[in-house]
């Protein structure tokens, strides 16, 4: 119990809207009722006492306690909150306004009005954080085509909404309109050439380093806490950890504009985590619009769970998949109340971002997916296979990620995130210029690995060769692969082999920067070419004993497109370690309810692989690289040590150093604390005993006995004038 606790200072934060993510309450409540059950009692200061019987002397204790000690209720940066005082803190005010609410019809309004207030406030919430997740869409969309060109038509247009207008728009030639114009043809006149191909190579590379530029240069002069993907963070501050400045107006502002531009830069990275953050920062300064919420740290956790399902919602479009991700990835408290808050916050969510319809297909999301084609049982094996390299570039990528950030925190390299940031950003954009399957965003690259070829698909994908006689139906049959799919093939692979080696750099660096696109990216590139590499094995061989049966010749028996959704699922799973909340968000994502058992086949065999190699997933490995404070409930500990050697230690070991409940004075526990650096200290009934009764807070303590030792002596001894009714006496933060 003695552990090194963490200590102020021991992390930077140069924010300075703290006043809105102090994520603490206010002043203890000190009503006490004669028929409060036991635990439900709270003492100033941080004190519990717990009583079997009735507590009727209590209320002399406070008679010289009127005002309560300022400072009190409150937390500390980087401290832990008390959730037994939280929630019974909770418990006696829901009691004094159900006592209050028969005594007039203004405090029945008051009963009801708070009732309402969380629903309410899940409300707001949605509205807030679809509102923004539209705008981020919108935004990223445009700044994302503004680097190839610009629309004469209208500029705030981007490539596909300029080209709509167009009349003389084929569907061979759908990306060439009059309206829109490369930077080439704007400066020189042209678009042939060698010179304007390097023009457009030089202001496709110019615009991704102005926009990551700035993205950096924003978060690290306004919102430090703005970088990165926010989850781990989120999963530390749901724990019941304080991280001050995390959750604030500033951390808003700042990771909705540079979320935007770093997606824009063309960086390997996505904005589905940060939309979490977004969602949570939106439920954080909410909250202060409540005193129910605003005062209560335990309350405002549920209210942040809720709005972690909601950032999810908008991520992907996927309200129950945002309800399952913010119970099975982040959250640590979760009462059923806040199941049903969560998927009303995810619905109101994705509603607003529906009405919003930044896409304009009427739709959330890019992925959607149009084929219902039946899959066949004996495809379960390279499903399988999907799983298993999506558990292996799990493992993979989590391990040269903490490695190479470690490495980050440890080195010089640390000091310089700007230029870290412009030369990952130099070397992604001129690598992915030449191929068109790393220019164009990753949303947009994933949009097209999950879409089955039509005959109106004129992209490199689809140029099959082409046998019209055996077409019947909406379905196309296998048909053999043309120069155009054999030129995509090796694209695919150089881009694959791009994202995974510059996804370990980027992500960690100090912009926004979410991970679930890039792996499924990677996995979508991989299930592709697996997809193609079976259909054109099916084509030409539909006679051997494994398609005999199921794969007749003319018959559409593969479906590329569900080779790289299953791939996608894969790798996510292998990187997050989610299975439930993935296989429904992918549902959700994609709209194809056929293939469920494939996508829970893929999810679960990529866990179990990844499980065998190392048990944390990224987010986890990242909380652990921090050193953030967060009991994974599903983490196993081994200890060989019994409870009675530490209790009493070996000879010339140090004393445990604890407090009693007998015989020790105001002088004693100011000793220990001016002399040790411990963040609590048990609290036993005697040295002679060691029978553990409870905790005290170092700091809480150090409060109240260094700088009230006056009114803290007067305390004790009224404690001490009631041990006689009590069972035992708990000092709790």
């Amino acid at each position: 119990m003695n552990n090194k606790g963490f200590r102020r200072g021991s992390f930077q934060s140069s924010t300075s809207d703290e006043d809105m993510v102090e994520i603490a309450g206010g002043a203890l409540d000190f009503s006490i009722t004669d028929d409060d059950p036991p635990l439900d009692r709270e003492m100033l200061g941080g004190f519990s006492l717990y009583n079997g019987g009735g507590m009727n002397g209590t209320t002399q204790m406070m008679d010289f306690l009127e005002e309560p000690l300022p400072g009190v209720g409150t937390y500390e940066d980087f401290n832990t909150i008390d959730w037994v005082r939280e929630k019974s803190r909770d418990r006696d005010r829901h009691r004094e306004i159900a006592s209050k609410s028969k005594e007039s019809t203004w405090a029945l309004i008051h009963s009801v009005s708070d009732a309402f207030s969380g629903w309410l406030l899940m409300l707001l919430i949605g509205l807030l954080a679809g509102s923004l997740a539209g705008l981020i869409d919108i935004s990223a969309h445009w700044m994302t085509d503004l680097k190839e060109g610009l629309c004469l038509s209208g500029f705030w247009f981007n490539h596909e909404h300029c080209c709509w207008n167009s009349n003389e728009t084929t569907f061979e030639d759908r990306d060439k309109c009059p309206e829109w114009e490369s930077w080439s043809q704007l400066i020189i006149g042209h678009g042939e050439g060698a010179f304007a191909y390097i023009l457009n190579y030089f202001m496709y590379v110019l615009w991704a380093l102005v926009f990551s530029l700035l993205a950096v240069l924003l978060v690290r002069g306004f919102a430090p806490y703005a970088c990165g993907s926010g989850i781990p963070e989120i999963k530390t501050i749901l724990s019941g950890f304080i991280i001050r400045g995390y959750l604030g107006k500033w951390t808003l502002i700042i990771k909705t504009v540079t979320l935007v531009l770093a997606v824009s830069s063309g960086l390997s990275l996505g904005k589905e985590g940060p939309l979490v953050h977004v969602a949570c920062c939106c439920g954080n300064i909410l909250c202060h619009l409540f005193t129910k919420y605003r005062k209560n740290e335990a309350k405002r956790r549920e209210v942040l769970s809720a709005a972690a399902a909601a950032g999810v919602s908008v991520a992907f479009g996927a309200p129950i998949g945002g309800v399952l991700f913010s119970l099975e990835e982040v959250s640590y408290y979760f009462p059923l109340k806040t199941l049903w808050r969560s998927f009303f916050a995810a619905l109101v969510a994705a509603f607003t971002l529906r009405s919003i319809n930044p896409f304009g297909n009427s739709r959330l999301v890019l992925f959607y997916v149009e084929f219902h084609t039946p899959w066949h049982l004996l495809e379960l094996v390279p499903f399988i296979l999907l799983g298993i390299f999506g558990g292996l570039w799990g493992s993979f990528f989590i391990r040269s990620n903490i490695a190479w950030c470690r490495r980050r925190k440890t080195t010089k390299l640390g000091k310089y995130p700007v230029l870290e940031v412009l030369v990952v950003t130099a070397i992604t954009a001129v690598l992915a210029f030449p191929n068109e399957y790393t220019r164009m965003s990753t949303s947009e690259l994933i949009s097209e690995l999950f879409n089955d070829c039509g005959l109106l698909d004129f992209s490199k994908l689809c140029e099959y060769v082409n046998d019209f006689n055996s077409t019947t139906g909406d379905d196309l049959p296998d048909r053999a692969a043309g120069p155009g799919v054999y030129t995509a093939m090796w694209q695919l692979a150089l881009a694959l082999i791009l994202k995974v080696f510059i996804t370990i750099f980027t992500f960690g660096m100090k912009v926004p920067s979410g991970l679930f696109i890039p792996s499924m990216a990677v996995g979508a590139i991989v299930g592709r070419l697996l997809g193609v590499g079976m259909e054109q094995l099916a084509y030409y061989h539909h006679d051997w004993t494994i398609f005999s049966g199921w794969c007749s010749q003319g018959a559409d028996c593969i479906t590329p497109g569900l080779y790289a959704m299953v791939g996608a699922a894969a790798c996510l799973g292998g990187v997050t370690r989610m299975t439930v909340s993935l296989v429904v968000i992918m549902f959700e994502l994609t709209g194809g309810l056929e293939y469920i058992v494939p996508l829970m086949a893929a999810a679960m065999t990529s866990k179990w692989v990844a499980d065998a190699i190392g048990r944390e997933g990224i987010y986890d490995a990242h909380i652990r690289l921090n050193g953030y404070p967060f009991l994974e409930a599903k983490e196993e500990f081994s200890h060989k040590t019994l409870a009675m050697d530490v209790m009493r230690p070996r000879r010339n070991d140090p004393v445990l150093t604890v407090l009693t409940q007998d015989s020790m004075t105001v002088e004693d526990v100011e000793a220990i604390i001016n002399e040790t650096t411990y963040s609590g200290y048990p609290v036993v009934v005697s040295r002679e005993s060691q029978r553990l009764v409870g905790l005290s807070s170092g700091e809480m303590s150090s409060f109240q006995l260094v700088r009230e030792p006056k009114r803290n002596a007067m305390w004790i001894k009224a404690l001490q004038s009631e041990t006689s009714k009590c069972h035992r006496l708990q000092l709790v933060k």
